[in-house]
């Protein structure tokens, strides 16, 4: 038996109709856990149960039936603020819409409060001052913007002054509260409510420190099952979970004690629901109580979505505990991003920075341009020289559009002169001194794009064809090894990646790593195989490679997954002595252990394009990104096989 809840009938209804609702009620709910312990006994689950505190209020979302977010009533909270309010057995949330300006006076908070800036900025009151808060969309990337996203968090407890104003544009918030707020459940039509209500006896520690505004993309993900990623935001009596599920993945029917409530918040997702499947879009919600067998299957263009669990999980702060010790041991916990410079603030004037390598006390790298279509020129280009303080000048300008480079012979450096179809040696006072690589198979080379050494003296590069010719020398997109000796060899099929671009020896030079930039894009014209993995080589005694094979997954982004991309804008990589690798990508700098192993990440402003340890202890990363150049420290040495 089952029936669809109506706040309105059970709240401002008469006492029969009242009675007549809560008759049916326990007639459905014990149906329903009669049919849920079957299920349990088959799937061979076990089941646990957490002492909670009774609210005496029934949930406005019924047990596993998916809701449409426009389905429910807004209610006006305050003049110029209306809310959608949904809520379960003890926890709520709210996703509020303010007007320009429009206020919430100062109250004391009666419940814990997760607060989320969707869109828009407030001004959040914050131990006594009021503070901004903002959401910044991703940029699209092009030539010459790739701003990543923002979404300010915060966590306030119970019995904080809380107020806030909305911006000129307005803005929209998601609350999470735990225990209810009576204020809150009066005005979506509750009657008949407690002088207050319990919380929980065994509260968790918060994982974000109360009174500090975080950037939700600075939270690092935490892996809960293979293809689930989530940042995790728990208080100490509910948990808030950003998931991002990868395409076409399934996670099998399971339970747990902690109640559900889940939204989605981009793709789609085939909810099974004890033995129903449920087809949720953007926007739908559902409550799972606990121990409820449920289960999901995800689109082809994946899901993001929001769970919110009463009470906090103990098992999902413990892997996030293992994933931020695994994190913090290569940055340190109180490493900050530092910008060197801003060279639109500088001169000479930076557009898009690339290949930066570090040499001799310096860092060393192309400054390219390019406009929003990434068509280039070589005369406005240079390459550019820096001291550690962010001190730079150009060392060449308007003859070349370099890219890769990296230490060589002589102290000089060896460098892709990408628009120039060749691979040079050049001094650090930008004079050329030879082509070390022009042609293959008697045709001219396209686009040289990143570089690396082995120690016998040979060079590896990448060629995606990234110029402005529209007929191409070469084949297609590939890799190719130049020997000691000068001898050149095109390792890599043409077009067996879409675009390779950056490229890595191991330390101890077995193991060679391309990564794959573009894929599965309607606006490109390379589809391959490669998709969003860095690739892993033997590498052979004469250079050439064999047993390619995936070594890691570069997550993506939705933009990218909602139009059935692969991009993970993979650019520039790193390695640390310990084999760690540090690629560069839409979503940030993606750290990966010698195992392939996601670690972390390092959230930038705008997506970085590539990056060199450096310093005095090599312990340092520089990162540079369009017009910009930032540094971090680290606690592992950098490698660069200096000849």
């Amino acid at each position: 038996m089952t029936f669809k809840i109506n706040p309105k009938a059970i709240f401002w209804g008469l006492s029969v109709p009242l009675v007549f609702v809560m008759i049916r009620c326990t007639s459905s709910a014990s149906d329903w856990d009669k049919k849920n312990r079957e299920l349990i006994q088959q799937y061979g689950l076990t089941e646990r149960n957490l002492d909670l505190p009774e609210t005496g209020v029934a949930p406005n979302l019924e047990n596993g039936k998916p809701m449409k977010m426009e389905s429910f009533e807004s209610v006006e909270l305050y003049p110029g603020i209306m809310a959608k309010v949904f809520w379960g057995s003890g926890a709520m949330g709210s996703i509020v819409e303010i007007q320009p300006n429009a206020t919430i006076p100062e109250e004391i908070l009666p419940a814990d409060r997760i607060m989320l800036v969707m869109e828009g900025e407030v001004m959040q009151l914050i131990n006594g001052a009021l503070t901004e808060m903002i959401f910044i969309k991703r940029q699209a990337p092009d030539g010459v913007n790739g701003g990543t996203p923002r979404a300010d968090i915060v966590y306030l407890e119970k019995g904080s002054k809380n107020a806030l104003t909305a911006g000129p544009n307005g803005a929209k918030l998601l609350e999470v509260y735990s225990p209810f707020r009576i204020d809150y459940l009066q005005k979506a039509g509750a009657k008949d409510l407690p002088a207050e209500f319990a919380d929980i006896e065994s509260p968790q520690s918060p994982n974000l420190s109360p009174n500090k505004v975080y950037d939700l993309y600075d939270i690092q993900l935490t892996e809960l099952a293979p293809g689930a990623f989530s940042r995790l935001i728990s208080g100490k009596n509910m948990l808030l979970s950003f998931v991002s599920m990868d395409p076409d993945s399934v996670f099998a029917q399971h339970i747990h004690p902690e109640e559900q409530m889940m939204m989605v918040l981009r793709g789609s997702v085939n909810q099974i629901l004890m033995d129903e499947k449920k087809q949720m879009g953007i926007n739908e919600i559902v409550r799972i109580p606990g121990n409820m067998v449920h289960g999901s299957e995800i689109g082809e263009l994946g899901a993001d979505v929001m769970d919110v669990f009463w009470p906090s999980r103990a098992d999902y702060l413990t892997k996030e505990k293992e994933k931020i010790a695994a994190f913090h041991a290569i940055i340190p916990e109180d490493a900050k991003l530092e910008l060197l410079i801003d060279g639109k603030k500088t001169q000479p004037e930076l557009f898009f920075t690339e290949g930066p390598k570090w040499m001799n006390g310096k860092v060393y790298f192309s400054n390219m341009f390019f406009d929003k279509d990434f068509n280039a020129d070589p005369k406005r280009s240079s390459t550019v020289e820096m001291d550690p303080d962010g001190t730079y000048r150009n060392i060449t300008a308007g003859k070349m559009q370099t890219n890769g480079l990296y230490p060589y012979k002589n102290g000089n450096l060896i460098v892709c002169d990408m628009m120039g179809h060749q691979v040079v040696e050049m001094t650090t006072k930008g004079q050329v001194v030879r082509v070390l690589a022009d042609k293959f198979d008697g045709k001219p080379i396209d686009g040289p794009n990143d570089v690396i050494t082995d120690s016998k003296g040979g060079f590896y590069f990448t060629d995606p064809q990234f110029t402005m010719e529209p007929e191409k020398f070469q084949p297609g997109r590939a890799v190719y090894y130049v020997s000691p000796e000068g001898d050149i060899s095109r390792i890599t099929e043409p077009n067996e990646f879409a675009m390779p671009n950056g490229i890595l020896l191991s330390p101890d030079e077995k193991t060679l790593y391309i990564n794959n930039c573009y894929d599965k894009e309607s606006w490109f014209p390379v589809q391959s195989e490669k998709d969003n993995f860095i690739w892993a080589y033997d590498v052979n005694d004469d250079g050439s490679v064999s047993n390619g094979r995936k070594f890691a997954k570069v997550l993506l982004n939705g933009d990218v997954l909602d139009r059935k991309g692969r991009s993970s804008g993979a650019d520039g990589m790193a390695i640390d002595k310990e084999g760690n690798v540090y690629v560069a990508t839409y979503n940030g700098v993606q750290i990966f252990n010698n195992q392939g192993t996601y670690v972390g990440m390092i959230n930038l402003p705008s997506f970085p394009v590539s990056l060199c340890f450096g310093g005095n202890d090599m312990k340092t990363l520089f990162i540079v990104s369009f017009s910009k150049v930032y540094k971090i420290k680290t606690n592992k040495e950098g490698y660069v096989n200096y000849l």
